[in-house]
């Protein structure tokens, strides 16, 4: 009888393996999860530029229809709401069709990170040529111009 409880006592784990175990397991959920933030960043991007370049073609028909590319203000990040009155009005031609996920509440255009797309119209005077808009986003780098996706 004796031998049966000792043999009952040996089997299982100990704390120690236990712990180790458990640690091995949030290393690689970690490294899973930062890689996943990675590929969700790049999507994002990639989804942004692909809206900036039809949104530029959209502005390029509305301006061949139009002559001239929907204005606004001065203020760039404002100026968005002209883009979905002027590419998708109630009335006349509609010059781009805007998803549920590329507006908030159907007025501004909004980037994969939620944040409005910037556009101007006249675009940056530093730029060659007179006639032309600038479409932007920060991408979620607002500090970092070289992070932003643009139509230039």
């Amino acid at each position: 009888m004796n031998m049966k409880k000792r043999a009952n006592l040996l089997c299982g784990f100990t704390l120690v393996e236990l712990l180790v175990v458990i640690t091995i397991i949030a290393i690689l959920a970690a490294l899973v999860l930062s890689t996943a933030g990675g590929i969700q960043d790049k999507a994002a991007r990639s989804r942004a530029q692909s809206e900036i370049a039809a949104l530029s073609a959209a502005l390029e028909s509305y301006k061949a229809d139009n002559g001239d590319y929907p204005t606004g203000t001065n203020a760039p990040n404002t100026n968005n709401v002209y883009l979905v009155t002027a590419l998708m009005p109630n009335t006349g031609k509609v010059y781009f069709e805007f998803s549920k996920n590329m507006t908030n509440s159907g007025s501004n255009v909004i980037d994969p990170w939620g944040v409005t797309y910037g556009y101007q119209y006249p675009g940056n005077a530093s730029r060659s040529g007179s006639n032309f808009f600038d479409l932007y986003t920060y991408a979620n780098k607002s500090t970092n111009s070289n992070g932003w996706i643009k139509n230039w």
